[in-house]
């Protein structure tokens, strides 16, 4: 049986369900994403719940807690619950998992599209960052972030061979994990980095002239950082929490501090099609620092190659997967 507390916030919640999700009627049982639900609606979500409830809560939570019931019992709680640093984005059961890293200044929510279009059995995790639960300080330097994910990840595969994908500061994230894992002598299958650059000053005299002219050509004013001014941008009224501006500028900061070294492995690269903000030839700033590098392009901008052109951005992603070779947990 649910408590009075339970059914009471079980009211509140009904509404601003039905007004997030445009419907007439939500049932307390009913999943969030059955209903339609995706990552737009779900910052929508908890940003009204934020100011209806004065409870801040990580949009990722609604991987946690689908339902008016599970939300509801889950608000119930005296203190903020720490959330994992590993989501199931996607039940398989075919081996290895595949981890996916996030941009900057955002969570897992924003694969969320991208996930839904994956045709693979492979089981998908979300690596998200210390802090998102506004309980701990994030982290400010990549090389911290690789090892708390690396740690994550340990307990659930303990041994390789590992998937690893990275957007845009994941895509660094991800290549540090790998380096990590290789120089332990374990095996990384496939290191897919999406959109994924250094911070300005760690490119080549070259990269940074070239870049800079195209972007006077095109009027815009030269970033300090390319392509990383807005890497993520909340949906019109919904507003950055606390905790999630504080994992931004953090990860910004990390941004800043980190010079990839060279990396003797392949890098599968996803660029998107239009590259205002970042170098044009993805290959020429990463072919030095791999052992080998493939490079494919997508539709879209940095943003939308997630968040719009997103069936194309799985269907490349669908066919690495596809070519990973038997898994042998011996």
């Amino acid at each position: 049986m649910k408590s009075e507390a339970t059914t009471a916030m079980i009211e509140v919640l009904s509404p601003i369900w039905q007004q997030v999700l445009q419907l007439s009627s939500v049932k307390v049982d009913d999943d969030f994403f059955d209903l339609g639900g995706d990552s737009s609606l779900a910052l929508r979500l908890f940003n009204e719940i934020a100011q209806v409830c004065d409870r801040e809560l990580p949009p990722v939570t609604i991987y946690q807690a689908r339902t008016i019931a599970a939300l509801a019992a889950l608000l119930e709680q005296p203190t903020t619950p720490r959330f994992p640093s590993l989501v199931l984005l996607k039940a398989g059961i075919k081996k290895p998992p595949v981890f996916l890293a996030h941009g900057l200044g955002g969570s897992v929510m924003d694969f969320f599209q991208p996930v839904k279009h994956i045709e693979s059995d492979h089981a998908i995790y979300g690596m998200q960052s210390r802090g998102v639960d506004g309980l701990d300080e994030p982290l400010e330097c990549i090389e911290d972030m690789a090892e708390f994910h690396l740690h994550a990840i340990r307990e659930l595969q303990p041994c390789g061979p590992y998937v690893l994908i990275g957007y845009s500061l994941g895509g660094l994230v991800a290549l540090e994990m790998a380096q990590r894992l290789t120089a332990n002598g374990e095996k990384v299958a496939l290191l897919a980095m999406l959109d994924a650059y250094p911070h300005m000053r760690y490119l080549s005299l070259e990269q940074r002239m070239r870049l800079a002219a195209r972007q006077a050509k095109r009027g815009l004013r030269m970033r300090a950082t390319p392509g990383q001014s807005a890497p993520y941008q909340p949906p019109a009224g919904v507003l950055l929490t606390p905790a999630m501006q504080r994992m931004r500028d953090s990860a910004y900061l990390a941004l800043t501090r980190y010079r990839p070294r060279f990396y003797r492995g392949r890098i599968n690269f996803v660029r998107a099609e239009i590259s205002s903000g970042f170098p044009a030839d993805a290959a020429a700033v990463w072919a030095p620092l791999a052992e080998k590098i493939e490079v494919e392009t997508v539709p879209g901008d940095h943003l939308g190659m997630i968040a719009t052109y997103y069936e194309e951005l799985a269907a490349v992603l669908s066919r690495y997967l596809e070519k990973l070779g038997p898994f042998d947990s011996d």
